[in-house]
């Protein structure tokens, strides 16, 4: 194994990195042209920059011609997709299941606890040296629908739990039966939004989902239901979404926007009842050692030549 490895973080500080590859550090920063480390017509695994501009990101991907694997530090890949049909075939795109469960699980859960119990305005109200006591719904005894059970809806109910929550409703593309209850398909959606009192968006952004949240789907849920999105942005009708909160019949937590970043004047700052963070969900404390664990494992599986995990998809025909 002599093939170029490039990695988002220099190679002397991630620990039980295996023998035999040449480790190169490039992060997809472009401040004054930064050169890449190597010929990228060399390199075999490429760990795509976190968090950087989709331009820098997949920038090298053309003159990559001997590459074997993309590894993505995301748990969505839909932004390096459309890059696989110019690649040579074979190559495998690999997500980063494992590393965000945990930061966006605790996320989701503090976008509703913080909506349901009215931290925004209480903070709004300390910044007025207003005390604004008041009664606000609690998340226990609450419904709660989870549309998209991967590996994160299901952290996130594992969060939801010691709530005392009233019932977890899960639903997936297709059915399946879980040790918790029952997966529904996304065509029962229709018959469970209405009993809802939060709904959390965690799905893939696929063009399966891609506006699944829209005027219909809004229009079911229960009047007061707080709707959450820790998924992308395009899950949910940003249009369809403002007009029920303007018109206080829904109120939303939001950390993915439909347009990202949210344009400075964009109505969606100020609608009534909206909590939202930054695209915020996996950029914690607890991405980096989670990060750095999945790159050992599928680095240590991938010069063993032993079946890498997470391969959600294959260039070529």
């Amino acid at each position: 194994m002599t093939a170029d490895v490039w990695l988002p973080y220099p190679p002397e500080e991630i620990d039980g990195l295996p023998d035999g590859p040449r480790y190169l550090f490039w992060n997809g920063d472009d401040d004054g042209g930064q050169e890449y480390p190597a010929d990228p017509a060399d390199c075999a695994v490429y760990v795509v920059p976190y968090m950087k501009p989709y331009e820098l990101r997949t920038r090298p991907l053309p003159l990559m011609t001997g590459l074997d694997v993309i590894q993505t530090l995301t748990a969505g890949v839909d932004d390096i997709l459309p890059a696989l049909p110019s690649l040579r075939p074979g190559v495998r795109l690999c997500n980063a299941r494992g590393v965000h469960e945990t930061s966006t699980a605790e996320l989701a859960l503090t976008l509703i606890l913080a909506s349901l119990r009215g931290v925004p305005d209480f903070v709004r109200g300390q910044e007025q040296g207003s005390w604004r006591f008041g009664l606000h719904p609690a998340l226990a005894d609450r419904s709660v629908l989870i549309v998209g059970y991967g590996s994160i809806g299901a952290a996130i109910e594992d969060r939801l739990l010691p709530f005392e929550v009233g019932r977890v409703s899960r639903v997936a593309r297709s059915a399946r039966t879980t040790e918790r209850g029952p997966v529904h398909p996304l065509t029962d959606l229709p018959t469970l939004l209405p009993d809802a009192d939060v709904v959390i968006i965690a799905t893939p952004l696929t063009d399966a989902t891609r506006g699944l949240v829209n005027g219909d789907f809004l229009s079911r849920m229960k009047d007061g239901a707080l709707l959450v999105n820790i998924a992308r942005g395009a899950v949910v009708d940003t249009k369809a979404l403002l007009t029920e909160l303007e018109n206080g019949r829904l109120t939303a937590a939001l950390d993915v926007t439909d347009p990202e970043p949210l344009p400075e004047t964009h109505p969606l700052w100020h609608a009534p009842g909206v909590l939202i963070s930054p695209h915020v969900g996996g950029a914690s404390s607890a991405f980096a050692p989670r990060a750095e664990r999945l790159l050992v494992a599928q680095l240590t599986r991938y010069t063993a030549g032993e079946p890498l995990k997470n391969v959600v998809a294959t260039s070529g025909p």
